[in-house]
């Protein structure tokens, strides 16, 4: 698989893997002997096609997800030295401790303490990327930078990057922290297209904009790399029903016969439609189905042209650009 270069010295393939569902149960029941099995089967289809960078966070399954990962190093630690490994933090649940709402933390209290819990959990000594899952109104830069100087002394995480952050928010932090910011990681699909649609619809009457403006502009500019979690938009565009949302179905058909024309399955389409943005796209897959990873894995391969990309945001947007 190609790779992109997520910072120096660090190359990862440019499709990675989310492993929020490797658990599903979000409660305090113990990781079950399928989980592993399972996670066992994903990660090495995951390296089998390529795919080197793997996406957790602490909160998945309340940390069980990084513990069934986990237990797969465990069981085969030669994994370890062929994949990037990234996680997240920041994100709070409401009760946690009893009383309190739920809520983001970067402290660097919580900072540290996060990252220290999911190297337990995943069994390893560093994190290769730790990113800050959606921001802290409460923010103090002053914070985070202290707490990144000290994980990274410590040798506990390599690099910093942030997770559905606008512009300016990453401004704010890239102010304060020495490390750079290498990666800004936000929802980005054929359906969810409103990061990409924002340059196209800039200036014409009757959009409004929000914050999040510039963000792709933004990141090529400052050498951030974009992720795009939920690629599938969430299996959404799995339907072809004369049923469904008028704009789902047109989008579907097309991308179903785009995908017969290129010998793929369509899933690969949608994720080589984030491939050929010059930003430069990382889509995160998450399917816990080692047959449509495969699948996705495929859109490596695919180049699709300027018509074939212009077709499908036209179909999504439900209308032509202006």
């Amino acid at each position: 698989m190609k790779t992109y270069l997520l910072a120096d010295g660090l190359p990862v393939s440019r499709i990675a893997y989310g492993c929020m569902h490797l658990s599903r149960a979000w409660d305090a029941t113990p990781v079950t002997a399928d989980e592993r099995r399972q996670a066992q089967c994903l990660v090495e289809t995951a390296l089998s096609h390529g795919i080197t960078l793997f996406d957790h966070a602490d909160i998945y399954a309340r940390g069980k997800s990084e513990q069934v990962f986990g237990d797969v190093l465990r069981a085969s630690p030669g994994l370890r030295g062929r994949m990037v490994l990234q996680s997240k933090c920041g994100i709070r649940f409401a009760e946690d401790p009893a009383g309190t709402p739920g809520r983001y933390d970067f402290s660097h209290g919580h900072i540290t303490a996060s990252v220290e819990g999911s190297l337990s959990r995943l069994g390893v000594d560093h994190l290769d990327v730790l990113l800050l899952h959606r921001p802290d109104a409460l923010v103090e830069p002053e914070e985070v930078a202290r707490a990144f100087d000290d994980l990274q002394a410590a040798g506990k995480v390599r690099h910093f990057g942030v997770s559905n952050h606008t512009p300016w928010q990453i401004d704010l932090l890239r102010r304060h922290v020495r490390q750079p910011l290498v990666a800004n990681q936000v929802e980005l699909s054929l359906l969810h297209h409103h990061l990409i649609d924002d340059g196209v619809v800039a200036n014409t009457t009757g959009h409004v904009h929000a914050s999040a403006a510039g963000t792709l502009d933004h990141c090529r500019l400052h050498g951030v790399r974009v992720q795009a979690w939920s690629p599938l938009a969430g299996g959404r565009l799995a339907t072809t029903s004369a049923f469904a949302d008028p704009v789902i179905h047109a989008t579907s058909l097309l991308l179903r016969r785009i995908a017969e024309d290129k010998g793929v399955a369509p899933e690969a389409i949608q994720i080589a439609w984030l491939l050929r943005h010059p930003a430069g796209i990382q889509p995160i897959i998450g399917t816990t189905d080692p047959v449509r990873l495969g699948a996705c894995a495929a859109a490596d391969d695919v180049v699709l042209t300027r018509e074939e990309w212009y077709a499908l945001f036209t179909a999504a947007r439900g209308e032509q650009v202006p």
